[in-house]
């Protein structure tokens, strides 16, 4: 079997043509390392690299460092305010055990704790999702 009809039995390498011309063309320049890196992840997936780059680019679960960043922000705020709520429950314990009274403003914190759960979940399903 030649190596043609053997592409033509086991898929393509290149993009289906389409009757909608593609007249767009995007220029990525790249250094010898990275160029190695396409080229060896291209034959692995058996593709050439533009329709690696192509499909890589279209995935729905593609993660940016952009993406991943803010996700890393949000966590940093996220433990920021719950160390901040961490220490008004230490001041509200301390009163309460001095003073044989539990606060008024307990409820407000704890309704911030609250609020400060989803946040942390959310953070966790996009940093999981990527």
């Amino acid at each position: 079997m030649t190596e043609k009809s053997e592409r033509r039995l086991f898929g393509r390498q290149r993009r289906a043509n389409v009757d909608v011309p593609r007249d767009r063309r995007y220029t990525v320049k790249v250094n010898a390392e990275e160029d190695a890196q396409l080229r060896a992840r291209a034959v692995v997936a058996g593709v050439t690299v533009p329709r690696l780059m192509f499909e890589s680019a279209m995935n729905a679960h593609i993660e940016t460092d952009t993406a991943r960043q803010e996700v890393i922000a949000e966590f940093f705020a996220v433990r920021r305010l719950m160390a901040n709520v961490a220490n008004n429950v230490n001041q509200l314990a301390k009163y309460a055990n001095t003073e044989s009274v539990f606060p008024q403003d307990a409820e407000a914190i704890v309704a911030e704790y609250r609020a400060i759960v989803p946040r942390l979940s959310d953070a966790l399903d996009r940093l999981s999702e990527s």
